[in-house]
């Protein structure tokens, strides 16, 4: 993967599925809905001034989201912010930049 580009989507890890733990509340709030189910399946990263991460996570039925969430360098505290979320998406959707 060279640097600014989207590596291969993965299946989730544990590390991807606490980071979506810690992001879902504010996934709720900018879908304005709440999600009985949060599971992260695949994803796949971005190396940037950090890292970004792009996450499906199954909410439920036959609903998934795109998350967008930046982990910043470990000099800047690895914080963790939700940069965007795409909602309606279906299991055979992409996942990728947006």
């Amino acid at each position: 993967m060279k640097c600014g580009g989207t590596a291969e989507a993965k299946d989730a890890t544990p590390e991807v599925q606490q980071i979506c733990d810690e992001m879902k509340p504010y996934a709720e709030e900018k879908a304005a809905k709440k999600f009985d189910v949060f599971a992260a399946k695949t994803f796949t990263t971005q190396v940037v001034a950090g890292t970004n991460f792009f996450i499906k996570v199954h909410v439920g039925g036959d609903e998934f989201v795109h998350l967008r969430v930046h982990r910043t360098l470990p000099h800047a505290g690895g914080k963790l912010e939700l940069h965007g979320v795409q909602t309606s998406k279906a299991h055979n959707d992409p996942i990728g930049f947006f």
